[in-house]
């Protein structure tokens, strides 16, 4: 046990990473693997002894290892939603893409690797994207052949919108979220939802990097360049149509909830985490008295501050009579 624990120690003092930003990409990495590989799905190509994976688009609130780290978006919908209300820095938002990309196309190889006789048996010995013995399906996403570009488009914006406005509400500390640590629950079963109601169409991708890496990866082992052109060129729909969707979904969980909560303090809305569209950045060391306010002067922490509405000090209160009738 002590040698153990000794090269245990040993291997952290080197191989431990301190820069922030690698250990959120690491974590991102993780995560995006573990959603995508522990989601089983049955291909569409595949009878049902085969349970194959790679159809969790799952947005955000993960297992709490990665997410203590970076959050673990593991989807670039949610993590552009993130930016649109100033919770994630513009300049992670392609990092986290790659990242998530990255996690992906490592998940469809390890699938690849898990059902491979099965994938050749079930082929005939040919990787195929369309027909009765396709197995493409199994990785990325087509739509059925009776959906139109414009209407899975379509399909994948209103997808992607109502998942960002039921996580923002999940998120949302006033408004009454699930209780702690059971927001993946939550969150599983949100996706699920979805993908029943709305996944006749296109599969429910929901999710660029959940489509793009395996894609990517079926590509490179021997589907051939079939993947981008099946469905019309169907490919760059669940790239962009989430996009769109997340953002959709973040105004308008902002234009029928957020923007209609009472007013509080920026400060208290930082601590509780708020996703309501507000700038957040404030210095702890300095405030302002409300003389000061038009002058914009600043005022040292250590000023005594004016009393709040929760003081003990009771307003003043014009009280007008009122006449008898």
């Amino acid at each position: 046990t002590m040698g153990t624990t000794s090269f245990l120690t040993r291997a952290q003092g080197l191989l431990r990473i301190r820069n922030q930003l690698v250990r959120e990409c690491l974590a991102e990495v993780l995560a995006t693997f573990v959603m995508m590989v522990s989601r089983a799905h049955r291909g569409r190509g595949l009878s049902s002894c085969y349970p194959l994976v790679l159809s969790l688009p799952g947005p955000s609130t993960p297992s709490p290892s990665p997410y203590s780290i970076a959050g673990a978006h593991m989807n670039p919908a949610f993590s552009l939603a993130m930016c649109l209300i100033e919770q994630f820095p513009w300049w992670k938002f392609p990092i986290f893409v790659v990242v998530q990309i990255l996690g992906s196309f490592i998940s469809a190889g390890a699938v690849y690797i898990l059902y491979y006789d099965a994938i050749w048996h079930h082929s005939n010995g040919t990787l195929t994207v369309s027909g009765p013995q396709e197995t493409a399906s199994i990785f990325a996403t087509y739509p059925a052949d009776f959906v139109s570009v414009a209407n899975g488009f379509l399909d994948q914006v209103i997808g992607t919108g109502v998942l960002i406005v039921v996580v923002m509400g999940i998120m949302d500390p006033r408004n009454k979220p699930v209780p702690k640590g059971l927001e993946p629950v939550v969150v599983a079963l949100l996706v699920l939802s979805i993908e029943v109601s709305m996944g006749a169409n296109c599969g429910c991708p929901l999710n660029p990097a959940r489509d793009i890496g395996p894609r990517l990866f079926t590509y490179l082992a021997g589907w051939g360049p079939e993947v981008f052109s099946r469905g019309n060129g169907w490919w760059w729909v669940p790239l962009v149509a989430p996009l769109l969707g997340a953002a959709v979904g973040t105004y308008l969980y902002q234009l029928f909830v957020a923007f209609h909560y009472p007013e509080e303090d920026s400060e208290v809305l930082a601590e509780q985490g708020s996703i309501v569209l507000v700038n957040t950045a404030i210095d702890a060391d300095i405030v302002k008295s409300p003389k000061e306010m038009d002058a914009g002067e600043t005022v040292p922490a250590e000023y005594p501050r004016p009393p709040s509405a929760s003081s003990t000090v009771s307003p003043t209160v014009t009280v007008t009579a009122l006449k008898e009738s």
